[in-house]
């Protein structure tokens, strides 16, 4: 992805490079000649310098390389392999092929992608958790969004319908509470909109920002042939991305926070009305007790990790280059914080499947029942304790490549394209104000009513 940003910058005619070596460089991309460049060195200013310096290594032959046909070999010995030479450079084309924002725009990237892919995920799998606890639609009512239209929230309302709208994909579960006394849900539960629809909107903001990035011009000093000069500027700097990806990093980490929250509540029979853990025959297995220890220590420690690394700032090049981004750092640190995140809820996503075993022989909407059948499909029922790594690593996998939401997607956008009307089933906790209206006529205590 760095070399491929790199040269869409060498491409755009602002670096001063001959397009004989642009050529050269192309040639080697395409044969996925790939030089070794460490993760760690850069402060995001000027540009990604020590990283893009590994970069043109390679292509002038010195360093290691990699390619499918070579493997790891010294880079004038892989160039050979695939008919290609050594770049030589001529003036101007060292610092054209080394000076801009790509290490840190390449791992924004893949954050952006993997977050964007991650975030829609969460709402399957929370709605899944909903429906084991016995959670209530009402939450989720259009106008309730409406009146605090942020497109987020909208949207992820919308998903949460589509998935739980028992009238349109009968949840034999949900009948089987839908006249209990409970007035209202957990924020958990009740307030994924909210939560959840931030982050999406925090994914969409990064993605607008990073895709101008990776547009855009951002070697140093400019050439401008049409007037005739070369300009000194800042666009190398990264302080675009790093603040960009330090943003993500906050907003993707709550939909583990979150998601570790349900966990606690999936497994603790207080508030889940299901076995301790998980597991029948509690003293004997601990079931997913360990597996919640897990989840609360990756919250925990992205807690850490989502500390800005943008906020801080070292004076290089003796105070020519006095104010830094430290975007490298933001962009790896974001991309932990989302692997955390498809972690924890991977670990929800086998809670919640394993909770529906305890509700048997009731089903669930024919969507989240699709997503349970996925599940089982890599992982069995516990039945008593386990080696649960594998387990895990098998749920995350099927988040990693969003089966997750290719199981899911088709009912939620053909409940997007019949424009469904929305049920709004009965509750005996809810009341309207037509039913006031008739209390009052027929004399129903004021001091009641007032309470009311």
């Amino acid at each position: 992805m760095l070399l491929a940003l790199r040269i869409n910058v060498l491409a755009k005619g602002y670096s001063g490079i001959s397009l004989e070596t642009l050529q050269q460089v192309i040639e080697a991309f395409n044969a996925s000649c790939l030089p070794y460049i460490p993760e760690k060195g850069t402060v995001g200013a000027s540009g990604d310098l020590a990283p893009l310096s590994h970069l043109a290594l390679g292509f002038i032959g010195e360093g290691k390389m990699w390619s499918p046909k070579s493997g790891w070999a010294d880079a004038k010995y892989v160039l050979q392999a695939h008919g290609l030479k050594p770049i030589i450079l001529k003036p101007k084309e060292g610092l054209a092929l080394i000076n801009g924002t790509q290490m840190i725009s390449s791992l924004g990237c893949e954050a952006v992608e993997r977050a964007s892919a991650i975030a829609r995920q969460a709402d399957i799998v929370a709605a899944l958790t909903l429906e084991v606890l016995k959670g209530t639609t009402r939450a989720f009512d259009t106008d309730i969004h409406a009146v605090r239209a942020h497109r987020g929230q909208i949207e992820v309302a919308f998903r949460f319908r589509s998935l739980l709208d028992s009238d349109h994909h009968p949840s034999e579960i949900a009948e089987s509470h839908r006249f209990c006394d409970r007035v209202q849900d957990a924020y958990t539960l009740r307030c994924c909109p909210q939560v959840h629809g931030v982050v999406n909107d925090t994914i969409a903001f990064v993605k607008d920002i990073i895709t101008i990035e990776i547009n855009s011009a951002t070697d140093n000093p400019m050439v401008f042939a049409e007037r005739g000069e070369t300009i000194s500027g800042g666009n190398f700097h990264g302080e675009y991305p790093a603040k960009a990806l330090d943003y993500l990093a906050i907003g993707v980490h709550e939909l583990a926070a979150i998601s570790e929250r349900r966990i606690e509540r999936l497994c603790n029979p207080s508030l889940s009305e299901l076995p301790a853990f998980l597991v029948t025959e509690g003293g004997l297995n601990s079931g997913f007790m360990i597996a919640h220890c897990t989840a609360a220590a990756l919250v925990s420690e992205n807690k850490a990790l989502c500390h800005p690394s943008s906020v801080d700032s070292l004076s290089t090049s003796a105070a020519t280059e006095d104010h830094v981004s430290m975007g490298g750092w933001a962009a790896r640190k974001a991309l932990k914080v989302i692997e955390h995140v498809e972690q924890v809820l991977a670990i929800e996503l086998l809670a919640a499947c394993q909770g529906i075993e305890f509700l048997r022989p009731l089903k669930t909407t024919t969507p989240l029942e699709k997503v349970y059948d996925l599940v089982r499909s890599v992982v069995r029922p516990w039945l008593k304790d386990r080696f649960m790594a594998p387990d895990i690593e098998a749920a995350h996998r099927l988040l990693v490549e969003q089966k997750v939401w290719e199981v899911a997607e088709p009912y939620i956008e053909k409940y997007r394209r019949e424009h469904i009307p929305e049920s709004r089933p009965v509750s005996p906790t809810a009341f309207s104000l037509d039913s006031l209206r008739m209390n009052k006529c027929v004399g129903t205590d004021h001091s009641d009513q007032n309470e009311l």
